[in-house]
């Protein structure tokens, strides 16, 4: 018996919705059931990010810092920040090759681990915006901090600097630095959203935003959801299932490294 030779399987968001109403005992019959559903998909996309890291989901990203200046604006598409560096040596900006310019593996690169440290930590150090001469103010720590963060007046909280509408995280350098470093990190980016089209009266040909291995966790999600508005008596069931596929997945959307503990030796006997 031959085998199909393909591994390419996958559903676009039009067979997820239908998947999820048949496990309900329901059908797609109208363009409100499409509407609904996508609601529920996106709904159920924030309720993940809830429930921890998601691998797929992290993004790389650099930005290059500014002399003198010690914050900067987080993209609204940003969660957290899991890993960062600090690139010290000097690079060509106008090259288009990451390489040439001294970002990712070049001759002149130099990368430093920057730590991450909480709102209260940052709120105790000292001399926040004292930049030394050249070279001796590389950030060594920084903070991600919630809420609208900087004014033109203490007595004026309406002009807050943010790049995010609905509120403000900003990423907070110390020291502040002294040249324009390069500031590296590894991010949680939002799920991209199951958006809406003229296509099969309104569901998305598109895929969802998931890799293929969590596709049973996801339409076990969505049913869950859809049974809470349409059949309640069939939600208790579906949740526990949807609990169990979500562990299950969960559990093997990891890092697979090798992990090591090795005490001190000053403590073994």
């Amino acid at each position: 018996m031959a085998y199909s030779g393909t591994r390419t399987f996958n559903l676009d968001i039009s067979e997820i919705i239908e998947e999820a109403f048949e496990r309900c005992g329901l059908q797609v019959l109208t363009g409100y059931d499409l509407k609904t559903a996508k609601r529920s998909l996106n709904l159920m996309f924030s309720e993940w990010a809830n429930r921890g890291l998601n691998l797929w989901t992290i993004d790389y990203y650099f930005k290059t810092l500014t002399a003198g200046t010690n914050n900067f604006a987080l993209d609204q598409k940003v969660v957290d920040i899991v890993d960062a560096t600090i690139t010290t040596t000097a690079y060509d900006a106008t090259d288009s090759t990451p390489v040439n310019r001294g970002l990712e593996g070049g001759s002149s690169t130099t990368d430093v681990a920057i730590t991450k440290i909480s709102r209260t930590e940052y709120m105790n150090l000292s001399r926040k915006n004292q930049t030394g001469s050249a070279g001796t103010a590389r950030p060594t720590q920084f903070a991600i901090i919630n809420g609208a963060s900087t004014y033109s007046d203490i007595t004026d909280e309406t002009t807050a600097t943010s790049g995010r509408p609905e509120q403000d995280i900003r990423v907070w350098l110390y020291p502040t630095p002294d040249k324009a470093y390069v500031f590296k990190y590894f991010y949680v980016n939002r799920i991209q959203d199951a958006t809406s089209s003229s296509v099969n009266g309104g569901a998305s040909s598109t895929y969802a935003d998931v890799p293929f291995y969590f596709l049973p966790c996801l339409i076990s999600g969505l049913a869950y959801y859809i049974a809470v508005k349409r059949t309640p008596m069939m939600a208790p069931g579906l949740k526990a299932l949807y609990d169990e596929e979500f562990q299950r997945t969960a559990d093997a959307n990891r890092e697979r490294v090798s992990f090591r503990i090795k005490p001190a030796q000053a403590y073994i006997p």
